[in-house]
């Protein structure tokens, strides 16, 4: 038996570093949003006693250190579920250290998918339980739609969903280190009003054009860097109502409610840039389609 798990990206529409925590870790406030830009996993059972990951994304492990990997481990760790062999097949579509939860939305992915090959029947927030063990997204990347997410980014809060939209999203040639991005924030003397706190209240108008004026985060501010910067420039010249780094990075998204103006955007980027999707708010996470 096999099972086909579609596992959306994810953008942070607003993302505020609060403090750093004395266990290492940041307590973070941020509204996270799925997207209609996926990754495609495909699980199932073998006969050889061992997890399999299979990518041929460059760069993705296809080991243990593979977030998927990682993801089967706790699954059967936490069911006492005995593996008999999995094999794990990732179609990756979603671009890798990105600030877009590819990773993440993979092990969430497996996790679900698992639930659903061993008819173990777990509850939504159990398969969340399993996720935070190996990611902080994890747990989102389960649940979808529009989030506001608090603590190390684990307790999650339903929102209305985010207002109708189309939604360009650009990785510029290089990436960012998270650990490099925590660390110029734990660096930084950044000071503002919450900007999450805004964004709630964007969702809660309705107005997409709020939505977009309220987009900021703070590892983007910390970093500062050119290459950002450019893409964001290029965006808001092809009118998009608000652009924005997503998470770490380097991936940075815009809003637009005009097609013609999204597409527009699209081809100049592409013009510059290898990596641009064109997508959509969509309402969930990682879901079973085979």
């Amino acid at each position: 038996m096999k099972v086909r798990v579609k596992a959306p990206a994810k953008i942070n529409l607003s993302l505020d570093v609060l403090r750093r925590r004395p266990d290492g870790y940041h307590d973070v406030s941020m509204v996270m949003q799925t997207v209609s830009l996926y990754d495609y996993v495909d699980v199932e059972q073998t006969e050889t006693g061992k997890i399999e990951i299979f990518c041929d994304y460059p760069g993705v492990p296809c080991d243990e250190k593979n977030i998927a990997y990682k993801a089967a481990e706790s699954f059967f760790k936490y069911t006492k579920l005995e593996n008999c062999g999995i094999k794990i097949t990732i179609d990756k579509k979603i671009p890798t250290q990105a600030g877009l939860a590819g990773g993440s939305a993979d092990g969430a992915a497996v996790i679900v998918a698992l639930n659903k090959l061993f008819s173990a029947r777990l509850k939504e927030d159990e398969l969340c339980e399993i996720g935070a063990q190996i990611g902080a997204d994890v747990p989102f990347c389960i649940i979808g739609g529009t989030r506001l997410a608090s603590g190390t980014g684990t307790d999650l809060k339903k929102l209305i969903s985010m207002p109708k939209c189309q939604i360009v999203i650009c990785k510029p040639d290089f990436s960012v280190s998270t650990a490099e991005a925590y660390s110029r924030i734990d660096s930084s003397n950044l000071s503002h009003p919450p900007f999450t706190d805004e964004m709630v209240k964007a969702i809660y108008a309705r107005d997409i054009r709020m939505v977009a004026c309220s987009m900021l985060n703070d590892f983007e501010l910390a970093l500062n860097l050119d290459g950002i910067n450019d893409v964001k420039k290029l965006m808001l010249k092809c009118k998009a109502l608000g652009a924005c780094m997503s998470g770490s990075g380097s991936a940075v998204f815009a809003v637009f409610t005009n097609e013609k103006k999204l597409a527009k955007c699209a081809e100049a980027l592409r013009e510059k840039y290898n990596f641009v999707f064109e997508c959509e708010p969509v309402k969930e996470g990682a879901c079973v389609i085979d």
